[in-house]
């Protein structure tokens, strides 16, 4: 997908010949002849990469001043400098202010190309740098396994790539939505293009509108460029959409129709050309129902819906998963990661991982954290599973399931602690029947018994 270059020169053909080399390399490009016409183009939508001219004849501001303003308006902005009567004074004036390069007309052609091509480059790092800080770790694994569950998942996403219709990824909470969203994006026709994005939880109104529109510049503020707009020619995910507020959903609905908006204190019409991918761990009609979703917004995110399996339907991925985010995490916290037995990744498989993918990766981290104290091991037990497993229920108690349980029927709460209680106990002595018997004081047939009544399936008994 194109990058968007404002061109700003007082000379026509001069203007048409950049463009027209740009162009040629797949860039979208728009032309300006002064200051007034710069400030209308930027104001309309900010450009990726602006070209200025220093001396503009008939202009307002020169070069120099339009940069400077440019530069309080929105600090991130790249501008390439060029001029035919430069000097070293003004190369250095130019950087000071915050132009990315300084080029001397008549430039070469590859040279022009090299220069606009490393901007961007530069531009495409500092938003991939904002993205990684948004996600808190949403590319941490691939959306990995060869499951069918999983195979189905990635294969629909697939097709649905090529195509530039709006996408709602429904599943669990930690089940890998924004990995998938980050996938489609890829393998898109907007991959060049900006993948950004959103979480919709949490926010104000106000603060989740400034946010998704941006800000307009004034005398106390410079201009804040919103998601929508950064995503021109790529691709904004709104994560958790289920929980944006219905003031901001009534104007996303307008947006989506329309294909522009206001920045806050604004006035000016902002034009966008950005695929939607939303997500949710909430069943949308209900929330309809309640009158806390809006149909018509609905109806325009889901054209194509996707469902992401949680980890408990795809078991058999769990090995190659676990696999993954031990060797990345060892690389990122700069250690050697741990070999996992065969027993550890069956222990792994029996565990019904409520919190899906996002408690694989503590449970995995905890370990090769704790790994550095049993460095007499080699392997990864599933003692060592069932160990930090226990500590991962513990916290799940203390952040409300406790209260939980406390809502339920006696006889139903009985039942779950049961169930956690002896699945624990299975997993802590390798699905071994004779010494979970014996350590919860049960003779084996009447443990047989219980696990087939609770429905636990024992994948760890030794045959």
């Amino acid at each position: 997908m194109a990058f968007d270059v404002l061109i700003v020169d007082d000379e026509v053909d001069i203007r048409r010949l950049i463009a027209g080399i740009l162009e040629d390399e797949g860039y979208e490009t728009r032309e300006a002849g002064d200051s007034t016409t710069v400030f209308e183009a930027i104001r309309k939508r900010q450009p990726n990469l602006i070209i200025l001219d220093v001396w503009l004849q008939g202009s307002e501001y020169d070069g120099l001043q339009i940069l400077e303003t440019i530069r309080k308006e929105n600090p991130d902005q790249q501008v390439i400098m060029i001029s035919g009567h430069a000097t070293f004074d003004m190369a250095v004036s130019a950087t000071k202010i915050g132009a990315y390069d300084f080029l001397t007309k008549p430039f070469k052609t590859d040279v022009l190309i090299h220069t606009v091509s490393r901007a961007l480059e530069t531009e495409k790092l500092r938003v991939k740098n904002e993205e990684l800080q948004v996600l808190t770790g949403g590319d941490i694994v691939e959306f990995v396994g060869q499951s069918p569950a999983a195979s189905q998942t990635r294969q629909k996403a697939g097709r649905v790539a090529q195509t530039d219709s709006r996408i709602l990824i429904s599943g669990p909470p930690g089940s890998g939505k924004s990995v998938l969203a980050r996938l489609i994006h890829q393998n898109s026709l907007r991959s060049k293009g900006n993948f950004v994005v959103l979480s919709c939880a949490g926010l104000a109104p106000k603060n989740l509108d400034a946010k998704l529109f941006g800000t307009e510049a004034n005398d106390e503020r410079p201009r804040n460029i919103g998601v929508l707009e950064r995503a021109h020619r790529g691709t904004l995910v709104l994560d958790d959409v289920s929980e944006m507020p219905l003031e901001t959903q009534a104007q996303f609905v307008r947006i989506l129709h329309s294909a522009e908006f206001e920045r806050l204190g604004g006035r000016n019409k902002v034009q966008v050309d950005t695929r939607v991918i939303a997500t949710t761990s909430e069943d949308l009609t209900t929330k309809i129902e309640a009158a806390h979703f809006r149909e018509d917004l609905f109806h325009r995110l889901n054209v194509v819906p996707l469902t992401v399996p949680s980890l408990s339907d795809r078991r058999e991925d769990i090995p190659e998963l676990a696999i993954k985010i031990m060797e990345r995490s060892a690389r990122s916290k700069g250690r050697q990661p741990r070999p996992i037995s065969d027993e550890a990744l069956t222990a792994l498989q029996s565990y019904d991982w409520p919190g899906n993918i996002w408690e694989l990766v503590n449970v995995m981290e905890r370990i090769l954290l704790v790994s550095s104290l049993h460095l007499n091991e080699e392997y990864v037990s599933a003692t060592n599973i069932v160990e930090a497993i226990g500590q991962e229920m513990n916290q799940h108690a203390s952040k409300g399931r406790t209260i939980d349980v406390m809502n339920l029927p006696l006889r139903n709460a009985r039942e779950e602690f049961e169930k956690e209680y002896l699945t624990f106990h299975l997993l802590r002595f390798d699905g071994n029947i004779s010494k979970t018997a014996e350590f919860v004081g049960m003779d084996r047939a009447a443990l047989h018994r219980k696990l087939k009544q609770l429905r636990i399936h024992n994948t760890l008994e030794r045959m």
